[in-house]
């Protein structure tokens, strides 16, 4: 099972010019079973989704220009259920969670929670304790394995990290990547990007799609996750 995690930043490439269609060439080159996109505007949901022939969910957290703007989850498994919390915090960004339940084959379900928090500290700490209540991941009604993932925007040991860590595995990039940032792609100096996981799942191998298509499509790349 390969699941990505990615940041499109609107798909504007380092280059400022708006194109969608480099997003999905770097998801072909990929070849992901479930896709985790932040920073997505519903204007281009359709072209994303449509030419990647997969099912998908949108989770709208803002307006941007008039148009939707958030979280978009694509996934070659069926999708049973879905639901975007909100993690908004006072006057910031508005930021949300979206839940997308996924039928594996055998007919067992992943539990998908695909974020992007905020830039503030006292705002992520807010999120923080909102992702591990009991209505979201810490939810008694959830019956199979859980997957955190996105954009975290927590470049040091913060509470979202102590949290997660505290009830999930994660994909530690040192060991995998032999490197401790992901972004930006071209040259890295945070670690913004991460993927928590119920141990049941085993991560197989972690990466960056770091291709000459990826460095330019988005400031952030592909992390890569295959499990087990």
């Amino acid at each position: 099972m390969r699941i990505v995690t990615y940041n499109i930043h609107r798909s504007r490439g380092m280059d400022w010019k708006v194109r969608p269609d480099r997003i999905v060439q770097v998801l072909e080159e990929i070849q992901p079973d479930v896709v985790a996109l932040q920073e997505v505007i519903a204007d281009q949901i359709d072209y994303l989704a449509e030419t990647l022939a997969c099912p998908f969910v949108f989770g709208s957290n803002e307006k941007l220009r008039g148009r939707d703007y958030g979280n978009l989850t694509i996934s070659r498994y069926p999708i049973v259920y879905s639901h975007n919390f909100d993690l908004s915090f006072r006057s910031r960004e508005k930021r949300g969670c979206l839940r997308t339940d996924l039928e594996m084959p055998g007919g067992r379900l992943l539990h998908l929670f695909h974020v992007h928090l905020g830039t503030s500290f006292f705002e992520r700490r807010h999120q923080a304790i909102r992702l591990v209540s009991r209505e979201v991941i810490h939810n008694p009604e959830l019956t199979g394995p859980r997957l955190v993932l996105g954009d975290f925007n927590e470049w040091t040991r913060g509470l979202v990290t102590r949290l997660l860590s505290a009830n999930l595995e994660s994909g530690n990039i040192h060991e995998h990547l032999r490197r401790r940032k992901t972004y930006p792609g071209v040259l890295p100096f945070l670690h913004l990007d991460y993927i928590y996981f119920d141990p049941v799942l085993r991560l197989k191998s972690l990466s960056l799609h770091r291709t000459p298509r990826a460095l330019i499509a988005s400031d952030h790349l592909p992390l890569i996750a295959d499990f087990e």
